[in-house]
């Protein structure tokens, strides 16, 4: 049996989208940006599609730019905020994903900013009080916090962010790849600058994203070239990835609340099962559904001799799922996440992402070569 439990890595592509994308491949070839019938077709296409995507997060279809992933997408709002918007000071939380983490603290090597990491408790939550005092002290603050953790799972109420934000007239991003096409965002009712998705989280395409920038603010470009994207993003577009990209959302939508209920059913399964089978288990990050990303579950699993292994041991199973600890092992750097969240550095951590073409026949076939693996080596 081949498992395939890493959906917050990324996702198998619809057959919807698949179809979409082979379409346009097969009938239209033109490129957007030539003014004859062939680039004419095309470049309505792309303009459907960013319609789509507008649409959907309730925000217009001018503040969508199309980029070639979440990491340029974050990039591309960090770096352009701290240049044009005149930022001095940043705040994020050691949690986020390095496409943040990584460009801020560039940036501040670089002397362009001050950064300060957020207090997050010991479940990975942000501390909004610490927050408050950070944005308090220091005008023109960048914010970044992502909607939920994409190891840990930990949802952050980006709409009370949003308001601490607005308080302090601070510039708000938040990168929402893993959220993307799993909860409806109304960015209409969201006070909220920057927003980043990644198609390939939702059963879309590799190597498409988006980027939201709200029409109030005016940023330059990051990668300059031809006049593609509005003057915002050099480069001929992806249309077969963007097409794919919209079908993706709009498919994610139309089956949101199945989804929600159906993944968030094999989720709690897989924890109570898991519990039976190997107590000491503990979860990293929070347990309570409504604070938790409904696709992703963390387990630490009790002390074994074969942590170093369990990953390859699961994988020759022919189980997929991405782990940390929280420790350094060989050349595999310890996972950001739960170091910060200070986990036992013996205990092996194991991350189960789901999606909707997951199983409880597949379910039960992990909790029982977990359990099958832990036993014999004891």
């Amino acid at each position: 049996m081949q498992v395939y439990f890493d959906n917050a890595a990324t996702t198998p592509l619809d057959p919807e989208v698949i179809e979409v994308m082979t379409t346009t491949m097969h009938e239209n070839f033109g490129n957007p940006s030539s003014i004859h019938a062939h680039g004419r077709q095309v470049k309505t296409i792309v303009e459907k599609a960013r319609k789509t995507i507008a649409s959907l997060l309730k925000a217009s279809p001018s503040e969508i730019f199309f980029t070639s992933g979440g990491t340029e997408a974050d990039n591309m709002a960090i770096v352009r905020s701290i240049v044009d918007l005149g930022i001095t000071h940043a705040v994020t939380s050691p949690l986020e994903h390095h496409a943040v983490l990584h460009t801020l603290e560039e940036q501040e090597k670089r002397g362009n900013i001050r950064l300060d990491f957020v207090r997050i408790d010991d479940h990975g939550n942000v501390d909004l009080t610490h927050l408050r005092e950070l944005l308090s002290n220091n005008p023109k603050t960048f914010v970044s916090l992502m909607h939920a953790n994409n190891e840990i799972g930990n949802l952050t109420d980006i709409k009370a962010v949003s308001e601490l934000c607005q308080e302090f007239n601070a510039i708000f991003h938040s990168d929402t790849v893993q959220t993307m096409g799993h909860y409806a965002h109304d960015l209409s009712d969201l006070h909220i600058d920057f927003l980043t998705g990644a198609a390939h989280k939702f059963h879309g395409p590799k190597g498409v994203g988006f980027l939201y920038i709200n029409g109030r603010n005016k940023i330059k470009p990051l990668i300059y070239g031809g006049a593609q994207e509005r003057n915002m993003r050099g480069g001929t577009e992806n249309v077969y990835g963007i097409v794919g990209l919209a079908k993706a959302l709009e498919i994610s939508y139309r089956e949101m609340a199945d989804h929600q209920q159906y993944i968030q059913g094999l989720k709690d399964y897989m924890r109570r099962e898991l519990a039976k089978a190997l107590p000491g288990i503990t979860i990293n990050g929070n347990e309570e559904a409504s604070r938790s990303l409904y696709t992703v579950l963390n387990i630490a699993l009790p002390k074994t001799e074969i942590a170093d292994m369990l990953l390859f041991s699961l994988d020759i199973a022919g189980i997929s799922a991405s782990g940390g600890s929280a420790c350094s092992s060989g050349s595999e750097i310890g996972s950001h996440v739960l170091q910060a969240l200070n986990c036992d550095r013996e205990r092996p951590s194991v991350r189960f992402s789901f999606s909707k073409y997951n199983t409880v026949e597949e379910v039960d076939f992990v909790v029982k070569t977990l359990k099958d693996l832990t036993e014999n080596h004891h």
